[in-house]
């Protein structure tokens, strides 16, 4: 059954009250420890509210729903985020499930959790009392392969002689320069990420590089940190980037739940 708060013009979903026995399929956010405490108020998927599905010791955390699938579209996936920023705010660190994951009944829900109760167990350990911050550093210049012309001289000698060849570049010239631009883009990346990791890895238990998205991006990273620890992390983001001129923006984000550092391949 679903609770409401509020009057009828604006009535709020909150958690239902039920252990989850009720039949129909369950979207799943989160798998907490069974004696982690819900938020008193939580939407959910189309405001469908938020229960918990126990087994044991752990839990699932999840919301009834009437289809076997949930677009990926923003509501959506805002209202799956909100679900987890909610926990993290009890100070439960939740170990996140993929967007979209629906089981047929919560007697699967709850097969699955006992089938996996040993490895949630051990990730639930691994991230208890952690969040998840992201740090992006991006190139702020007009022109990144200008840029890079400007700062690897061996870069502007093969360009500077390509285009003062008598002959236009041909195919071969052109991947020439590109493979050129690759390699050291990559270097500086490798270069400049190491530089920043080793200031913030001072008060991170991990850091983990995700994949640049463009060509301005020198880093993406997930890290690791203990909740009363953030305003440690900003602080060494801040030193971090004193290390950088003004071609350099620092993008720090969160707290999230750990998604990137829950390892763990399961089957609902």
């Amino acid at each position: 059954m679903k609770a409401y708060a509020g009057s009828a013009a604006g009535m709020e979903p909150v958690r239902t009250t039920e252990p989850g026995f009720a039949p129909g399929r369950r979207y799943l956010y989160a798998v907490i420890r069974a004696q982690d405490a819900l938020p008193a108020t939580c939407a959910g998927i189309d405001n469908l509210g938020i229960h918990k599905i126990e087994e044991g010791e752990i839990a699932a955390v999840a919301s009834t729903v009437p289809s076997a699938s949930i677009r990926p579209e923003r509501r959506h996936l805002a209202a799956h985020q909100e679900v987890l920023k909610q926990l993290l705010l009890l100070s439960a660190t939740p170990m996140p499930m993929t967007f979209g994951t629906i089981s047929d009944s919560p007697r699967a829900v709850r097969q699955f959790l006992a089938k996996n109760r040993r490895e949630f167990l051990r990730q639930l350990d691994r991230v208890a009392g952690k969040v998840e911050m992201g740090l992006r550093v991006t190139w702020e210049v007009p022109n990144i392969f200008e840029y890079f012309v400007n700062m690897h001289p061996d870069l502007r000698e093969v360009r500077d002689r390509l285009l003062s060849a008598t002959r236009p570049p041909n195919q071969d010239d052109k991947i020439e320069l590109g493979q050129m631009f690759a390699r050291l883009l990559e270097e500086d990346r490798a270069r400049l990420t190491g530089k920043v990791e080793r200031i913030v890895s001072t008060v991170c238990f991990e850091s983990k590089p995700n994949k640049c998205r463009t060509e301005r991006e020198v880093m993406n990273l997930a890290c690791l940190v203990a909740q009363d620890r953030q305003e440690d992390f900003a602080a060494a983001v801040f030193q971090a980037a004193q290390l950088f001129d003004n071609d350099f923006a620092f993008d720090y984000n969160g707290p999230w739940a750990p998604h990137n550092f829950v390892d763990v391949e399961v089957e609902l």
